[in-house]
């Protein structure tokens, strides 16, 4: 192993991604006792790669660092007291800030999960995050799996809200998407409907619709915003009595502006939700148990990655370039191939 190089994506301050990243080769380290060499075989950029990577992410980042928070990988080898992992075997990167922009690396064995050899390529890449995050917010909030309650969500067209809807058509969840309005608007909406969506609706049409009040179908009890602004207040005017508000993004740059009536009259509930912080709460049961449903409705195709493009990791700079930009109107994720056979 001592001739083994690693090529990785290193930024040494923060900044304009395109400027302050470049690739460099690295001697691999030794395996400690605990450690397993994987070989990378795909990393997504997600948004708080891009924040973090321009200081604007609300982790402490020591320089020079190596970005990626998700991927898969093929173990390589295993120090001498890892039982439960051996080469071949593919497996997820469960802990965010590893680094997993890099085509060859050693991890600690606690921050890897073995998934099945069937589960596809792009679900496994970006399995941590975005269905993660649509699972605990539909889970933890509200019952609405339980009593099949009414759940709303805008930015539905996102990479986590298109497994939002996927999750409540596989959990008989009805659902209420907002979407901004565009060119390609019904192609959009049918594109949602066919993932699970009950409804889809642009942002002007929800200050109009009148599917709550004529019953089409019930006033949600759970609001899911990722935009904030004048959307968001929209959303809560529709809400039933008591219930809830979960922010998990801010894509509109603009307050949540909660009116004085949605507290007194209405009872509502409003909270935030960072998927960071639930993971490093979260007892090792309760993140089983959710990792395992979530990988059987991928490998049951039940659940599928968002519109991906693979990205050859020399490339990476047009990947990086293209992410700082609304590409596409399925929430277009980019992925790093460090030259899968997939």
């Amino acid at each position: 192993m001592a001739n083994l190089t690693a090529i990785e994506l290193v930024y040494e301050k923060f900044g304009n991604p395109t400027d302050v990243i470049h690739m460099k080769e690295r001697k691999v380290p030794e395996l400690g006792k605990d450690d397993v060499m994987v070989r990378m075989l795909a990393a997504p950029i997600n948004p708080a790669d891009i924040n973090t990577i321009q200081g604007k992410y609300p982790v402490k980042i020591n320089l020079p660092s190596i970005p990626g928070n998700e991927g898969v990988g093929l173990v390589e080898k295993v120090g001498k007291d890892v039982q439960k992992l051996s080469p071949g075997q593919k497996v997820i990167i469960i802990k965010p800030g590893q680094g997993t922009w890099r085509n060859l690396a050693v991890f600690n064995k606690d921050v890897l999960k073995l998934v099945p050899d069937q589960l596809g390529l792009a679900e496994a890449a970006t399995l941590t995050v975005n269905p993660c995050t649509a699972y605990r917010m539909l889970s933890d909030f509200k019952p609405v799996r339980e009593k099949c309650q009414v759940v709303i969500q805008n930015g539905a067209n996102s990479a986590c809200g298109q497994c939002v809807i996927q999750l409540c058509k596989t959990w008989n969840i009805p659902n209420v998407n907002i979407v901004r309005d565009r060119p390609e608007i019904n192609a959009l909406k049918d594109f949602l409907i066919n993932l699970g969506a009950t409804h889809v609706l642009t942002e002007k049409e929800l200050k109009s619709t009148d599917i709550f009040k004529n019953k089409v179908i019930n006033k949600p009890v759970l609001a899911l915003n990722c935009v904030g602004g004048m959307n968001a207040r929209q959303m809560i005017k529709h809400l039933n009595h008591s219930a809830s508000m979960i922010t998990f993004g801010g894509m509109s740059k603009k307050p949540v502006t909660i009116p004085t009536p949605a507290f007194i009259f209405k009872n509502l509930s409003f909270f935030g939700f960072w998927m960071t912080a639930w993971q490093e709460k979260a007892t090792k049961r309760d993140k089983d148990k959710m990792w395992l449903e979530i990988i059987n409705y991928m490998c049951e195709k039940k659940l599928h990655a968002s519109a991906n493009k693979l990205v050859k990791f020399d490339s990476y700079k047009e990947a990086l370039s293209n992410s700082l930009t609304s590409q596409g109107f399925t929430g277009c994720k980019y992925i790093l191939d460090f030259g899968s056979k997939n």
